[in-house]
């Protein structure tokens, strides 16, 4: 192994790992290793970049331009912008280590701090229920009276469209059209119109439905589909209506489904049928359009809220005894001077 150019600069190194994270600061092993893993890769990174070895590298061969580049390497390698601010901060830790115990080394403390963390794009949470979880929530309205055969259509419809509570309650008897194709016209957002196609099933509560609420009305009646009576007057359902019930059958659920999440409101129906669209196979671009979205873009949060599932579940699956465990902290098979360097003060 070559002269060590800045003996301090690893000296620093050792005592950071092997004396003051583990018996000093009382730091868990897992830090300790996710440190190790940032200041490693910023060694070797910097290393590359200069073209040199790794005992010629000080202070002075890292700098704002060095590190950036090596965060940079990171997302470009299709890490997150979490994983990079946790390189960041392992950085970070050992510079503002290195200039408590040498006053003079602020200087190279105060050129790394310039580099900022990363904000994290905003990720929207996608609330869905599973398909069991729908089942049993579609299920406990009671058919055999009038409320609960209104109650069951109103949140099947919900689902089978994946309505916005608003286009539900505008929803008038004429914008369901009966045929061989059947389809619902909803009425969105910016006064846009978008006809979505209706299953058989629930054709059949519609039929149901309409034979109570509507016996004296055709096909063209301009009359409110879902509608409350008060003092005499019929006016259309209001949102408010609407969430109540949704939010009561959902608790209702919660005793038979234990898939059944916490808190139920009108719009998780409408993620629902879409992921569930989605998980069957069905083209982003055709569950746009289902929705009524302006842009694609808004409706990739699916394809993402699955993946993101995917992935939890295959890494709850796995042991943690599991060699696709083990070899995320694998050690190189071949060892040569810079490896070695890098046992003998602690990045290792």
């Amino acid at each position: 192994m070559g002269k060590i150019k800045d003996t301090d600069f690893f000296s620093l190194i050792h005592d950071f790992f092997k004396i003051y994270l583990p018996s000093q600061r009382k730091s868990s092993p897992h830090t300790i290793r996710a440190y190790q893993k940032a200041l490693d890769g910023l060694l070797d990174y910097t290393a590359a970049q200069k073209n040199i070895s790794l005992g010629n590298l000080s202070f002075e061969c890292i700098d704002y331009a060095i590190l950036s580049g090596f965060l940079d390497s990171i997302e470009k390698k299709g890490n997150s912008i979490t994983t990079r601010n946790h390189r960041l901060k392992g950085v970070r830790a050992f510079y503002s280590y290195a200039a408590m115990r040498k006053t003079s080394l602020a200087i190279y403390q105060a050129e790394i701090y310039k580099v900022p963390f990363k904000k994290a794009e905003a990720v929207t949470v996608v609330d869905y229920m599973s398909e069991p979880a729908i089942a049993a929530l579609l299920a406990q309205p009671d058919p055999s009276n009038k409320k609960g055969l209104r109650d069951q259509f109103l949140l099947l419809l919900l689902y089978d469209t994946a309505a916005r509570v608003q286009e539900i309650v505008d929803l008038k008897v004429c914008d369901i059209r009966r045929g061989k194709a059947p389809t619902v016209l909803l009425h969105g957002k910016g006064s846009k119109i978008r006809t979505v196609p209706l299953m058989k099933k629930t054709m059949g509560h519609f039929e149901n439905y309409v034979k109570i609420f509507h016996p004296n009305e055709n096909e063209y009646s301009e009359h409110p589909l879902f509608y409350s009576i008060a003092r005499k007057n019929l006016s259309a359902l209001d949102e408010s209506s609407v969430r109540k019930l949704v939010y009561t059958y959902g608790n209702d659920a919660k005793k038979i489904c234990p898939e059944m999440p916490e808190t139920i409101h009108p719009h998780m129906l409408r993620h629902s049928r879409a992921m569930h669209l989605y998980q069957h196979g069905m083209d982003l671009t055709l569950i746009s359009q289902w929705l009524g979205h302006a842009q694609l873009e808004t409706t990739l949060i699916y394809a993402h809220a699955d993946t993101e599932q995917k992935r939890k579940a295959i890494e709850q699956a796995t042991p943690m005894d599991s060699p696709l465990k083990n070899r995320l902290n694998s050690e190189k098979y071949q060892v040569t001077d810079d490896e070695v360097l890098k046992r003998l003060y602690g990045l290792k």
